[in-house]
This record gives structure tokens, sequence and C-alpha cells, in this order.
């Protein structure tokens, strides 16, 4: 695969490619949905925001609801089923964001990484980051490198036995690191993740 052979070129990135599974993307649909669900998993671990999300279908029966089911959801059943005030709100407001702009898959698929990270941005509750997320694991953007993901950021410390304190050159450093692994930079977040998560190596 082309991203391997690229992304080996790096020696410290190779060792973590050589010692897992190859990464691959999928484009999923839905998108307004994946952004919710990356809202309800924010500050939880994986294993409480997966409870969480399955509470939520539980209210459409199991299946995944349409955007104008979830803004017809009032916010005091998401509260009764453990969201905060401030998830059943930016839930609503994505949906109606995609709503009132006649937002779609289709329409996302043919837009910019930068484009994509404008529009929904302007939706209460959606940074930077979410949106990224979405472009890796839901519109499977191959060259998206989310600096101020903190996992990333102590996995790129750690690999390259950075000890630079100051935040700017900290950030260069990054930069200077991972400009190297483009165009394929979802591909080395991916090995980085997984690294941190399993600490294999």
């Amino acid at each position: 695969m082309k991203h391997i052979l690229h992304l080996s070129k790096d020696k410290k990135l190779k060792q973590l490619i050589d010692s897992q599974p190859v990464r691959t993307l999928e484009i999923r649909d839905k998108v307004y949905l994946r952004l919710c669900a990356s809202i309800l998993s924010q500050q939880l671990n994986t294993k409480v925001a997966k409870v969480l999300y399955n509470r939520f279908l539980d209210l459409y029966g199991g299946k995944e609801p349409t955007a104008k089911m979830i803004l017809a959801t009032p916010v005091e059943v998401f509260r009764s089923i453990g969201f905060s005030n401030a998830k059943a709100s930016y839930v609503h407001n994505v949906c109606r964001f995609f709503i009132e702009n006649k937002i779609n898959d289709k329409a996302l698929n043919k837009m910019s990484n930068e484009e994509i990270i404008s529009l929904l941005t302007q939706i209460k509750g959606v940074g930077k980051w979410t949106v990224e997320m979405i472009l890796m694991f839901t519109l499977a953007r191959e060259d998206i490198f989310a600096f101020y993901d903190l996992g990333l950021k102590q996995s790129i410390i750690k690999l390259y036995k950075i000890k630079i304190t100051d935040k700017k050159l900290l950030q260069e450093k990054m930069e200077t690191i991972t400009m190297k692994w483009s165009p394929y930079r979802t591909y080395a977040c991916r090995y980085l993740w997984n690294w941190k998560d399993g600490d294999v190596v």
C-alpha cells in the first residue's frame, strides 16, 4: 500500500507500522449522526461513550435516526438518558444546521478539507478537532493531522524523545516531523493513537 511505503521512510514511525495491522480508511454515511456521536463521546472514555450512544439509538428503536427525528426529540428526553444540557443542545444544533442549510453527505464529499472545517465549525458546540475527526473517520480523508489532539502530541514527544517545553517551538517541531508524512498523515495518526493505547513496540 502506498501509505505504508511512504510513511515507512520515517524510521521511528516504521517501528509502529511494522508492529501493527494495516490501517485502512472507509467512507461512512450520515455525517450529521457521526458529528452527534463525536459530541456525545467528548470528555468520556470509550466504554462510557459507547453506552451513551447505544442509549441514544434505543430512543429510536435501535436504528439510526434522521436529523429531523433528532431535532424533534425534546432536550428533557436526552437529559433522561445521561446527556448534559450542553450536549443535548449541541446535538440539536448539528441537526438544525444540516436541515436549514440542506447539507448532505454527497455535497460534503465534494468539498475540500478546509471548506468542511470552515462550514461545520459554524455550529455551536463543534470545534476544529471534532471536524478533523469527521474528516478522518467518516469522510476518509487521508491527509489530516489533528495538532491539538493531546494523545497525538504525547505520542510524538515519546516516540521522537523530544525535550522541548516551549509551546511554540514544540508546535514547530511537530509540524516539521508530520509534514514529511503528507499526503498520508491520517494513517500516521492512527498508528500513533494505537501505539499510545496499546503501547505496541
